[in-house]
């Protein structure tokens, strides 16, 4: 099932995003319940594809694709929100699958209660991968630094801790 006819998607409530590298997987719900819309998109049609949809709810899993896509969205007028994956994960059924996965996003979506992920900026997503760079760089000196500190030890040659030493 692809897309149902125009007249039964002006019901749209929610859509729930399954995001992969290079498609997507969307499965959408009506006020009432029931599945409208189940589909899947290349990422380069991303807004080809919202854009016959009724603006509405759009969840989608936290990744790091997922502000950028939250943005587009919110840019053309629909509601995304992000949802962490252990939220998400109680909404499972069946099977692992993206439209499975994309079925509980929206399940998980509609939820009025549910924590979602702040949508970050790109310069706040730049920083961040700044500051998971320098933070691998500093334990990684860390790491070498026991190592040698251990081999040492076992020439019988004590070095007190820290890097300054």
């Amino acid at each position: 099932m692809r897309v149902k006819k125009a007249g039964q998607l002006e019901g749209l409530a929610v859509v729930g995003v399954d995001i992969g590298k290079d498609t997507f997987h969307l499965v959408g719900f009506d006020r009432h319940g029931q599945l409208v819309l189940r589909q899947q998109i290349r990422r380069q049609a991303l807004t080809a594809a919202f854009d016959g949809l009724p603006r509405c709810i759009v969840g989608m899993e936290a990744c790091l694709s997922a502000h950028f896509v939250s943005r587009t969205l919110r840019a053309m007028g629909f509601e995304p929100r992000i949802i962490p994956a252990i939220y998400v994960k109680p909404f499972n059924k069946g099977q692992k699958n993206d439209y499975n996965d994309a079925e509980a996003i929206a399940e998980a979506a509609l939820r009025p209660n549910l924590r979602t992920v702040s949508e970050k900026s790109q310069d706040q997503l730049d920083l961040q991968a700044l500051h998971r760079v320098r933070a691998r760089l500093v334990s990684r000196r860390t790491a070498t630094i026991n190592q040698i500190r251990a081999f040492l030890v076992e020439q019988n040659i004590t070095v007190r801790s820290g890097h300054g030493r």
